[in-house]
């Protein structure tokens, strides 16, 4: 069931909410929480019925075991075993796959090839509940209910693609009193954030991603215009895409006077890379950083070990993603990023026009997320080459009254997306551009809001100009990881 789709926006979301309330109303508080337990894990399972035994062993294991961190002794040697457990399990699914194929390349072995089909969001659950058993082992974890650990691990608000929440952000809101009211104004800007989510989604992103798969399938001999237009058009969807996602379920979480944190907030408007990694996914980000950077030695070591903690981290991040080379390189350019904003910083050099850092700070980051989208390493460094015109450069049929082709050497005319591709997605480009530069973050629409006439009108708008497109469903790319 997909946050946009019709049975998800007018049955499955009325009637969780109608039924909680209403179990809280009577004074069934208990079995309200339970409710939303189980309406998680059919929405979970509505997927695939098969992923839920999986989800439902991993909520038992981790939760008896993160008993047994909190209460009894060898506390170090429980955590050890039960994260290399659940590492084991994310591994077997996501990159057996990909060190069989390596194996069987580099040293001539015969593994064979499950093809196993990745269970939906155990990237997030999993790293989720690592969070929650290392916090639990620093004795910052208090509720130890079994309802409420499968309610913190599953409310399906976040549960398939995060964000990643600790327990103790969570929990105690569920455990609030006053949360069990309803409260109108969250329900209306829960409402906001939704419809805002949703038209990220279905207007700019998946118009952006007919560009991106248009490009990236027709990667030989890329035209410079054309590796431009699929390159640019990849990296302002999976923003739109997974920062909508990230706010539909802000939003879902208000529904139910649940702050769910933001996992996006401009990060195209930063100036260095450092700061970029603060603003998109941030709990990804704060996840990396607690629980790798700061045990590697964080800061507090030589400025060599420093750099190679940073990069270690940021690698780590990269395969998190995806089993495949690119998903290391993407890694790897991150952390090599990271590492020159340090010593440029340390050095005192610095950039002092805004724009020029921006600019610079996206470009390095938008060459990584090439390697990202690419199928292979190879279409990859095939949509690099025409991006900086080692390919042939193609122009817009249009032009053919102005420029001749015996006049160019280098040029010719035709450009296959401008000529294939409808030109109303050209406009949802620009005007991605444009929200992404210049338009306010959801956090600051959030804080903005006001339940009034205007907001009302705005959300109606954002709201039935995406559903009447829900025709076109498209899952969330972040499913994938």
């Amino acid at each position: 069931m997909l946050f946009n789709s019709f049975e998800f926006i007018f049955l499955f979301v009325p009637i969780v909410f109608f039924v909680y309330y209403l179990l809280v109303y009577l004074n069934y508080v208990r079995l309200s929480r339970i409710w939303l337990v189980i309406s998680s894990l059919f929405f979970y399972s509505y997927w695939k019925l098969e992923y839920l035994p999986l989800i439902l062993t991993s909520i038992i294991f981790n939760f008896l075991l993160g008993f047994l961190i909190s209460n009894y002794q060898h506390k170090k040697i429980y955590l050890f075993l039960v994260i290399a457990i659940n590492l084991a399990i994310l591994g077997y699914y996501k990159y057996y796959d990909f060190i069989a194929e390596n194996i069987n390349l580099f040293l001539e072995h015969k593994l064979p090839l499950l093809h196993l089909v990745l269970p939906l969001g155990i990237s997030f659950f999993t790293f989720q509940q690592i969070a929650y058993l290392v916090d639990s082992y620093k004795g910052e974890t208090k509720e130890y209910d079994f309802f409420g650990y499968c309610l913190f691990v599953t409310f399906f608000p976040q549960l398939i693609a995060g964000p990643i929440v600790h327990h103790k952000e969570m929990m105690p809101q569920f455990e609030s009193k006053e949360n069990l009211k309803i409260n109108y104004k969250n329900i209306s800007s829960g409402l906001f954030l939704f419809s805002i989510g949703l038209y990220k989604k279905v207007i700019i992103a998946d118009s952006l991603g007919v560009i991106a798969d248009f490009g990236y399938s027709n990667t030989q001999n890329i035209s410079l215009i054309d590796a431009w237009l699929a390159s640019l058009s990849y990296t302002l969807q999976v923003y739109f895409d997974f920062s909508g996602y990230s706010d539909m379920a802000v939003g879902l979480g208000r529904l139910f006077n649940i702050n769910i944190v933001w996992n996006f907030d401009a990060p195209f408007k930063t100036e260095n890379i450092q700061e970029l990694w603060r603003k998109w996914h941030i709990t990804l980000s704060r996840f990396l950083r607690d629980y790798i950077y700061i045990p590697l030695g964080g800061s507090k070591t030589s400025p060599l070990r420093n750099h190679l903690n940073l990069f270690i981290t940021f690698l780590i991040g990269g395969i998190w993603h995806g089993a495949g080379w690119t998903y290391i390189i993407w890694g790897a350019m991150n952390g090599i990023g990271l590492i020159f904003h340090r010593v440029w910083r340390e050095l005192g050099f610095e950039i002092k026009n805004k724009l020029l850092s921006i600019f610079i700070n996206f470009m390095y980051f938008h060459i990584g997320v090439v390697f990202f989208r690419a199928d292979t390493v190879q279409n990859a460094i095939d949509v690099l080459k025409g991006m900086i015109g080692l390919n042939q450069i193609l122009l817009p049929e249009f032009l053919k009254n102005y420029l001749s082709n015996s006049s160019y050497k280098f040029v010719n005319l035709g450009s296959n997306i401008l000529n294939n591709i409808h030109a109303d997605y050209g406009l949802y480009l620009i005007f991605g551009l444009l929200v992404a530069f210049l338009g306010k973050s959801s956090k600051s629409l959030a804080e903005d809001f006001r339940p009034n006439y205007f907001y009302l009108l705005f959300t109606l708008f954002l709201f039935i100009s995406s559903v009447i497109n829900l025709l076109k469903v498209s899952k969330f790319l972040y499913f994938n990881f």
